[in-house]
């Protein structure tokens, strides 16, 4: 009995793979937490294992991506994870409501994921997963944390209330909760969003085009620089550009002031009449390296500079590189570690200070957030997902862009070499995206912004606080019969 419930909470971890990108049927996420709410409803024992499958089934698929970064790694990280989902689970059946604990401690499981190890894997997220829903607006208000909360709470509420409805019981407790998800999804779509300040900056985002699925070691770094050349050669100088953006890491030299690269797209910034933001990595000592985001105007001066914070474990540095190195593993595959950068998050460009995530940094509501606290006006994401096959991360990272316009009240541009590139407005709508591998260049009028929105005041830790103390509460109570 018990395993066949555990095989029935991974359909139902299934069903919530399935809300999140690429695939994207969002509701799906709901209907996955209903179905594992009224699997583990029926008794205490397996809870455990069920939480397990039920995360598995969720996890494994929607972070296919991770193959392409440690194949190993993967099932490793996604068994760890759901591990903690499955101690979710085992801690709810034995709390006073299971009902109404279960989304507290899931979504506290959810939030240690977005932590550890390593920085955490803040993806696959039921958040991303409803980032296109009606619901994303909440975002305003928490964060993806509430928006998880929501998705966790509505579905356990409303498994609680068809089952209690079957066996003739009262129901008041899960219509009220339904209820109170319902308030919080209208207090999202009025919370304050911030407001337009009247000016407008045209951006250019280029993308270059070019295959997916390669290495940078595999990869020519001189064929990705005359791609974006290429591109941006195409813009006219008479659009009126104010900001050319160029996505991460499209130029790698060993020092970008002397190179050729520095030149070339000083040229085009002469032509343009506008500064040209451009992703670069250089080399920084014997075993290291940096990845930036510089400002280039048109006589060859670099007047700013913001390095990328946030790195991307096994992707631009590997931690534990000796043990895994004794162990065979394939750390050649990163043959140098990025070396973190400690700046804010911003850059002052043609007058405007803009608030910058670089690629990875974006999946973390913080750092959009810092720009946006030290007077960022719009957000700039340039990315680069030209290491994946498909298009798992990349779609996700479009969600995750939506979540950080939604959460901070800012235009944002995301630029990538080889796709997504697109206009995120501050309602989490997009704009202009371009296709996969192809050469594209958006040109769009982006006003500028002020203002903040409530979580961008709170933060998460006021929510973590709340909803620990809320488990902890509902965990140290008697349990009591179902239905009551």
């Amino acid at each position: 009995m018990i395993r066949s419930r555990a095989a029935a909470s991974l359909g139902a971890g299934a069903l919530v793979a399935l809300a999140v990108p690429p695939w994207g049927w969002w509701p799906l996420a709901f209907v996955g937490a209903a179905l594992h709410a009224a699997i583990v409803r029926r008794s205490r024992e397996g809870a455990f294992r069920c939480g397990l499958a039920f995360a598995a089934g969720w996890l494994a698929p929607a972070t296919g991506w991770m193959w392409f970064l440690v194949p190993a790694g993967w099932p490793v990280a996604v068994g760890m994870f759901a591990a903690a989902h499955g101690l979710a689970a085992f801690l709810a059946a034995r709390a006073a409501k299971p009902w109404l604990a279960a989304p507290l401690l899931h979504a506290l499981a959810e939030a240690l994921r977005w932590s550890v190890p390593f920085g955490g894997v803040p993806l696959a997220s039921l958040a991303i997963a409803t980032a296109s829903s009606p619901l994303a607006p909440v975002a305003r208000i928490g964060g993806p944390l509430l928006l998880t909360l929501l998705v966790l709470a509505t579905g356990f509420a409303a498994a609680e209330l068809v089952a209690r409805l079957s066996a003739g019981s009262t129901a008041t407790g899960p219509l009220r909760a339904l209820a109170a998800a319902a308030l919080v999804a209208i207090a999202g779509a009025v919370a304050p969003h911030g407001r337009d300040t009247g000016t407008v900056l045209r951006v250019a985002a280029v993308q270059g085009g070019g295959p997916q699925g390669t290495l940078a070691i595999e990869t020519s770094p001189r064929d990705v620089v005359e791609r974006h050349l290429a591109a941006t050669r195409t813009l006219d100088p008479g659009a009126g550009v104010d900001v050319v953006v160029w996505p991460e890491n499209v130029v790698t030299v060993r020092d970008f002031s002397s190179s050729t690269e520095r030149e070339e797209i000083a040229a085009e910034s002469a032509r343009l009449g506008a500064p040209i933001l451009v992703g670069i990595t250089e080399r920084a000592g014997d075993r290291g390296f940096t990845n930036a985001q510089v400002v280039v105007l048109g006589d060859g001066t670099v007047t700013g500079r913001y390095d990328k914070v946030r790195r991307v474990p096994f992707g631009e540095y590997v931690p534990l590189r000796g043990t895994l190195s004794a162990l065979g593993a394939p750390v050649g595959r990163v043959p140098r570690d990025a070396v973190a950068g400690t700046g804010p998050a911003v850059l002052d460009v043609a007058g405007t200070r803009m608030a910058v995530a670089i690629s990875w940094e974006v999946f973390f509501p913080g750092r959009a957030n810092e720009g946006v606290e030290s007077g960022g006006a719009v957000v700039l994401n340039p990315t680069n997902g030209a290491s994946y096959t498909g298009t798992i991360l990349q779609t996700q990272q479009v969600a995750s862009s939506r979540l950080r316009a939604i959460e901070t009240g800012r235009h944002l541009v995301q630029v990538a070499p080889t796709g997504f590139s697109a206009f995120v407005g501050p309602d989490g709508s997009v704009h202009d995206r371009t296709g996969v591998g192809e050469r594209a260049v958006i040109v769009r009028d982006v006003p500028l912004r002020a203002g903040r929105t409530i979580y961008s005041r709170t933060g998460d830790l006021p929510w973590i606080a709340a909803m620990v103390g809320a488990a902890a509460w509902l965990s140290r109570r008697r349990r009591l019969p179902t239905g009551q």
